[in-house]
C-alpha cells in the first residue's frame, strides 16, 4: 500500500468490483440484507483509510443503495474509523466490543442502525457473564429503533453452542415489546 501505491489501487479497483457484483448477485439471489465486512481495517489509521480504502467502500455501498437493501458496514478495531466509515456509506454500522455501542452509535449519529458488540470471548464464560455484558448493551441502546443485537465479532470455535442458543434466548426475552390486548 505505502510501497507501491499504484498496484495498490489498481487491486483494491479490482476487489472493489468483484465484491460489489458478489453482492449485487446475492441481493439478485433473494438475500434481504448485505454487508460487507473487513477484519483487517481496523489496522489503519483514519487518514490511511481515507487514502487508500474508504473510495472503494464508497463506490460498493453506492452501487448496493440502487437495490434498495439494508447496507450493514462492519469491521473489527474500528473506533478511530467510525465517522470515515459513515462516509464510505452503509445504513446500518457494526461496532467491535472495543468501543461502548451508546459511543459508537452518538459518532455515528442515530440517522443509522448499530449491530453488535458483546465480545465473542464472553461466551467462554458462564451464561450470568453473558446476561450481565449483554443486558449493558440493552441499557446502552436504550430500546432504540435500529439496533441489531450481535457478537462484535465471528463465533470462537471453542465456544459452546448451547452458550449462544442461551444468549439469543435472553436477548429475545429482555427485546419483547409488551402486547396489549385491545379487546
Amino acid at each position: 500500500m505505502y510501497r507501491e501505491p499504484k498496484t495498490w489501487h489498481a487491486l483494491m479497483e479490482k476487489l472493489s468490483e468483484s465484491m460489489t457484483n458478489y453482492l449485487l448477485a446475492q441481493v439478485r439471489a433473494g438475500v434481504d440484507v448485505v454487508q460487507l465486512f473487513d477484519s483487517w481495517v481496523g489496522c489503519l489509521s483514519p487518514q490511511d483509510y481515507h487514502n487508500y480504502v474508504l473510495q472503494y467502500s464508497h463506490h460498493i455501498f453506492e452501487k448496493l443503495r440502487e437495490t434498495k437493501a439494508p447496507r450493514i458496514h462492519f469491521g473489527t478495531g474500528t473506533s478511530s474509523l467510525l465517522e470515515e466509515m459513515k462516509m464510505a456509506g452503509g445504513d446500518v454500522f457494526g461496532v467491535d466490543w472495543r468501543v461502548p455501542i451508546d459511543v459508537a452509535w452518538e459518532r455515528l449519529g442515530y440517522d443509522v442502525g448499530i449491530q453488535g458488540n458483546l465480545d465473542p470471548a464472553a461466551l467462554l464464560g458462564d451464561i450470568e457473564l453473558v446476561k450481565s455484558l449483554s443486558t449493558e448493551i440493552l441499557k446502552k441502546v436504550q430500546g432504540r429503533n435500529g439496533h441489531i443485537f450481535n457478537l462484535g465479532h465471528g463465533m470462537l470455535p471453542e465456544a459452546p453452542v448451547q452458550k449462544v442458543v442461551d444468549l439469543v434466548q435472553f436477548v429475545h426475552d429482555s427485546t419483547k415489546q409488551p402486547t396489549i390486548d385491545v379487546r
